[in-house]
């Protein structure tokens, strides 16, 4: 006896749903057009012109990463809308600490059953992220996988490339004296969250309860997106005087900022310098974690630090506070190795 046909869509994955995706995100793709974008989505590839992006003798610089736990208190909540911004801004804030400009984007979309609305909502929070800081959506991926992924479950992916001119790469030029400018953050970021679930958890709260720091529910205030640095930080760049970037995530303070110091040089930090915002008082306390833990595991305000000279550091820091940000000064370089903290988080 012949055995009935199989179709692809009875093994779990839907093509056409693949392809209506594809079309409802693609106004909000070419939104994110700039100087530079060759071609749409739909292609086998992107392309991208570098000389039409006005670079002469460019070296490109890529970035890659994900959103990390806090994906599983999005998909729990369904508030998706802001997961896109953060995959952008975890790579693009990453381009620009080595001086260069995100030119475009690349996103990786993986589930077991693709439902439209919600893969929709969420790239096009990443097309908002890039549209915001400067960089294309030119192409993407969405891959459905049929038991790979419990039911509702996905997993996001990014990839950005950046260009500089050549020669103008950063770290360059650090010195012992330099400013060390604190950029705040808009919350937790995308790092440290499989430590947030389990302090909630032990606080015995649900994502629709009140937020204990915060107006509205819990789930809500901690998928605060993360902040975009980009176009900021480039303004900052070109006024001249910026020596290094650090983007503070995972590793915090402690971590991250000795990435960009030479050999030799430490940092000295005054954590009396800012105070510490509501959503990380409530976490340290909650939690019991101790001041080293926070500043190891959190960003703990602080999102960006860029180092100054010092002869610069007054008009930078003027610079940033009139593109929006809030800008602390955190302290200096000085010879020696790691990060110093004077003062207490508070």
């Amino acid at each position: 006896m012949q055995k009935d046909g199989l179709t692809y869509a009875q093994a779990g994955v839907d093509i056409d749903a693949g392809n209506a995706l594809v079309e409802r995100i693609k106004p909000a793709a070419k939104r994110t057009d700039r100087p530079g974008t060759m071609s749409g989505l739909g292609g086998f590839g992107a392309l991208f012109d570098l000389k039409a992006a006005g670079y002469t003798d460019p070296v490109l610089v890529a970035a890659t990463d994900g959103v990390g736990t806090k994906l599983r208190i999005a998909i729990d909540t369904g508030h998706l809308d802001g997961v896109g911004i953060d995959l952008v801004a975890m790579c693009v804030n990453d381009l620009v600490c080595q001086g260069a400009e995100p030119l475009f984007f690349l996103d990786y979309f993986a589930t077991g059953k693709l439902a439209l609305d919600e893969a929709a909502r969420v790239i096009e929070g990443i097309a908002a992220g890039c549209e915001a800081s400067g960089a294309a959506l030119i192409g993407g991926e969405t891959a459905e996988m049929p038991g790979m992924y419990p039911a509702g479950d996905f997993d996001l992916a990014g990839f950005a490339v950046g260009a500089m001119e050549r020669g103008s790469a950063l770290p360059d030029g650090v010195v012992e004296g330099d400013v060390l400018l604190g950029l705040a953050s808009d919350g937790v970021h995308s790092n440290g969250y499989s430590l947030v679930r389990r302090i909630v958890e032990r606080a015995g709260l649900g994502w629709d309860d009140e937020a204990p720091f915060a107006g509205g529910s819990l789930g809500a205030a901690l998928l605060a997106p993360t902040r975009l640095y980009v176009k900021p930080v480039l303004a900052a760049i070109r006024a001249g005087g910026v020596h290094a970037l650090a983007h503070i995530t995972g590793g915090g303070l402690t971590e991250n900022l000795p990435r960009v110091l030479p050999e030799g040089m430490g940092a000295e930090i005054d954590l009396d310098a800012w105070s510490l915002p509501p959503v990380f008082d409530w976490l340290m306390r909650e939690g019991g974690l101790e001041q080293a833990e926070m500043l190891k595991t959190f960003n703990s305000g602080i999102g960006m630090v860029v180092v100054v000279s010092a002869e610069r550091a007054e008009a930078i820091e003027a610079l940033l506070a009139g593109e929006g940000e809030t800008v602390h000064r955190l302290g200096r370089v000085e010879a020696g190795q790691g990060v110093a903290y004077t003062g207490k988080l508070s």
